[in-house]
């Protein structure tokens, strides 16, 4: 059922596809919105090894990176500072990209269609040579600007239509159609016959669980039932009591850390026993203190490992503790840093000048390349990972337990 290797299961894609297109502002957005859990499980540190003496001497190269900062709904400003350890890092000890440091150019996106297209065109006009997105909803929006002016977009999870189709574009995980199909995969390894999905109530988001979860646990032999719940729901004790009849052995939640909370606390009023399974929303602290005992042994789909021995878990700790020192390393930090570091791996190949052209030529090359944080993941972006949506670069995702309200034993499932 887990494993370490590289592998790509097969996702039914077109009605999928259609559904996720839409998906990201209902999930996306609001999982940026989730605040930090600083809890990293492991006091084990990188080795000095992990910290040559390599300095980049080499003329600069400008990177871009796009983070939702200041905006009325959204504000990461931890995932900046993780983007900015890693470019230290690089600099001083990766020997930068081809010998050459790594300016960053930084723009604050607001969430709102006007402040991101004016970052992409900031991008743009700077002349950088490749763009890093921590998370966003308005893909869709930048993409074009940014792979139209030839410069690769780089994210750690994309979600919109451009991100996850566009020449260009590159998408180190596979987002929300890796994470239903880990559920699914996850619930057959049980041997669970019937599992519900509890699932924000937004149109496109039911409607790719529907689609798209419907075919991935249908293949698993499994028969899914999707319930949906109305976004700010307070009480959703009445779904959940109907999404638990006839036998139901697992339940599975996507939405927001609001809507987490609410299916959780109504499982801890009814006294429910089954196996849970959650996105990565659910960690917010607030949810995990709201749920109490609900959230006890809970199943969390992710993207990163930040709490194990693992050594990439343990660089990206020691990393933020010698060049970030004073960041909550907890939540969405570690996009900034997934995403900066994925990409300084993914451009090794580039031997000569570090042009746009050049470093998206080495991240569609490079095969197999260790995802930062991802617990043995690799990624290559070379269009095949889901035919379907070529910017993926990576299908597998990491799956941790929740204990004592902490993530703990984290795998990767196939």
């Amino acid at each position: 059922m887990f494993d370490r290797r590289n592998t790509r299961p097969s996702i039914p894609a077109r009605a999928g596809r259609l559904g996720l297109i839409a998906l990201v502002p209902a999930i996306a957005l609001a999982t940026a919105c989730s605040s930090g859990n600083d809890s990293t499980g492991s006091s084990a540190e990188a080795p000095s090894s992990a910290f040559p003496d390599k300095p980049a001497a080499g003329s600069p190269i400008k990177i871009g990176l796009i983070n939702p900062e200041g905006g009325p709904a959204v504000s990461q400003p931890s995932n900046r500072e993780a983007a900015e350890a890693a470019v230290k890092y690089t600099n001083a000890n990766l020997g930068g990209i081809a010998g050459h440091p790594i300016e960053l150019v930084t723009c604050a996106s607001k969430e709102d269609p006007a402040s991101n297209r004016d970052c992409a065109n900031q991008m743009v006009e700077a002349k950088v040579s490749a763009v890093v997105v921590t998370t966003t909803a308005f893909g869709d929006t930048m993409v074009p600007v940014i792979t139209g002016a030839g410069i690769p977009y780089v994210t750690p999870s994309g979600g919109s239509a451009a991100e996850l189709t566009s020449p260009n574009a590159f998408a180190l995980t596979g987002g929300f159609p890796s994470s239903l199909k880990s559920m699914a995969t996850y619930a057959a390894g049980k041997n669970y016959k019937k599992v519900t999905l509890f699932v924000v109530d937004s149109g496109a988001v039911t409607a790719t669980a529907k689609t798209m979860g419907g075919a991935a646990f249908s293949a698993a032999g499994i028969d899914m039932r999707v319930v949906p719940i109305t976004p700010g729901t307070p009480d959703a004790t009445p779904q959940v009591s109907s999404g638990l009849s006839n036998g139901v052995e697992a339940i599975g939640v996507v939405g927001d850390a609001t809507m987490c909370t609410s299916v959780l606390k109504s499982l801890g009023t009814l006294g429910a026993g089954q196996d849970k399974m959650l996105i990565q929303p659910c960690l917010d602290p607030a949810t995990i203190e709201a749920a109490g005992a609900a959230m006890e042994g809970s199943h969390v789909v992710t993207t990163a490992d930040i709490v194990s021995d693992d050594p990439d878990a343990v660089l990206y700790r020691s990393v933020m503790k010698k060049y970030a020192p004073g960041t909550d390393i907890g939540g969405y930090t570690y996009t900034g840093y997934q995403g900066m570091l994925g990409l300084v791996r993914a451009a090794q190949g580039v031997t000569g000048d570090p042009t746009a052209a050049a470093i998206a030529n080495s991240i569609k090359t490079t095969k197999n390349v260790a995802l930062p944080a991802g617990h043995g993941i690799t990624f290559t972006c070379d269009g095949n990972a889901i035919a379907q949506l070529p910017a993926i670069c990576s299908t597998e995702v990491v799956m941790v337990t929740v204990s004592d309200g902490k993530p703990t034993d984290p795998q990767v499932t196939k």
